[in-house]
């Protein structure tokens, strides 16, 4: 039979925009059965009892951009370009850990080495090693010579995308990656000129499509971005110089924005001899203060805003994943925003709100408790001391709880 667990006199988040003192929520096996106020909710008998005064409760959290494969050396292409397959999946498994210990029990990897990613993803479904939830696009898609190729597929033509989709659903994949537009990390490509045609970008979202999976494409340049909007793509990740017509055609088709504001900062906050490429680092520098303007001006036109890292960049290090909602408060977000940008919006991107994204009886009970009010201070989210514990499916699998 199972027991039931009851979190007593806690603040909740529940990530529809409501905040609950002094709440209960019940959970039992995987589900969260009851939530409501202390006054008007019964525990169940025989139900562990957590006190949770002083503590703040929130649905686990979800970042829609990491790069498990990658460690945030200052030169990832080198890096891994050196790595036995083996030794990235074991690193992606360590990153893996450091993520679901800082309260993310859910990620979306935006592209990985091969697809030893979607075997991670079952090691944790199956319970034999620790991590986040993992929605996977195995290797990204792109053009030949184009960005990402270290950890993507090269393609050209429509026939060969519709290819390559496929390949990467075969082996797993619950999302498509695209490459729009030249990037930061790629040697010798820009990140203001589009790359893939539309006509191949297409091709991606059809395939893709055909089979119940989402597009996400990575796109710095506005050239790109609008390519990619065109071709019916459901995110921009990044979206870094979006002029007034890209902001304009994505309020209106609904695409989000993935704004990644840590990648270019982390990697923009280094000088010369930090190890990072000269050449990235001279791309990062001059975009930066553009990319928050990218993000004000989307956060005014009302763009739907998911929650993501690029963790795996230089210095953007896995378990540091809350340093976004810093950064998004800190470019005019409130604490609220941020927190439904990192839950209920990011599961309605990735396409599992029917599970998870908010507390809500029927949902999985994927939980963050936690010391503290992240309303009067968001950094809080990124100490793990105050971590009490992070519960996935309903088991405590993080933090001081999850080793009693």
């Amino acid at each position: 039979m199972m027991k039931s667990v009851a979190i007593r006199s806690v603040r909740v988040i529940d990530g529809t925009g409501r905040t609950i003192e002094r709440a209960t929520v019940v959970v039992r096996g995987a589900t969260i059965t009851a939530v409501g106020s202390d006054r008007d909710l019964s525990i169940p008998r025989g139900a562990t009892k957590i006190d949770g005064r002083g503590l703040t409760l929130l649905p686990g959290l979800i970042d829609c951009h990491v790069h498990l494969c990658l460690g945030a050396e200052p030169d990832v292409v080198d890096a891994i370009a050196k790595e036995t397959s083996s030794l990235t999946l074991l690193k992606a498994g360590q990153a893996a850990q450091r993520t679901l210990d800082a309260g993310f029990t859910t990620v979306r990897d935006a592209g990985s080495r091969d697809h030893a990613i979607f075997t991670l993803q079952r090691a944790i479904d199956t319970g034999l090693v620790p991590g986040p939830r993992i929605i996977g696009a195995g290797l990204a898609i792109c053009m030949i010579g184009g960005h990402a190729r270290f950890i993507g597929q090269e393609v050209e033509g429509a026939e060969q995308v519709r290819s390559a989709v496929r390949e990467q659903i075969a082996a797993g994949a619950a999302v498509i990656k695209v490459i729009a537009s030249g990037g930061v990390l790629t040697p010798g490509t820009s990140p203001d000129q589009a790359q893939m045609t539309v006509e191949e970008l297409q091709a991606a979202v059809d395939e893709a499509q055909r089979a119940g999976r989402k597009v996400a494409a990575h796109a710095h340049g506005s050239s790109g971005m609008k390519n990619a909007i065109r071709a019916g793509v459901h995110s921009i990740e990044h979206a870094t110089l979006m002029d007034e017509e890209a902001a304009s055609m994505m309020k209106q088709q609904g695409v989000f924005m993935v704004p990644t504001l840590s990648a270019l900062a982390t990697t923009a906050a280094c000088r010369l001899g930090c190890g990072i490429p000269e050449s990235a680092l001279d791309k990062a520098k001059s975009m930066t203060k553009r990319h928050q303007v990218s993000f004000k001006n989307a956060l005014r036109d009302g763009i739907q805003i998911a929650m993501g890292t690029d963790a795996g960049t230089p210095f953007n290090f896995h378990g540091e994943n809350a340093q976004e909602l810093e950064r998004m408060v800190a470019f005019g977000m409130s604490p609220m925003q941020a927190i439904l940008a990192s839950t209920s919006a990011a599961a309605r991107l990735i396409g599992i709100q029917d599970q998870v994204g908010t507390i809500e009886k029927g949902k999985l009970a994927d939980l963050l408790l936690f010391e503290g009010n992240p309303l009067r201070r968001i950094d809080l989210l990124r100490d793990r001391s105050r971590i009490i514990g992070v519960m996935q499916a309903g088991k405590f699998v993080a933090g001081p709880l999850s080793r009693t």
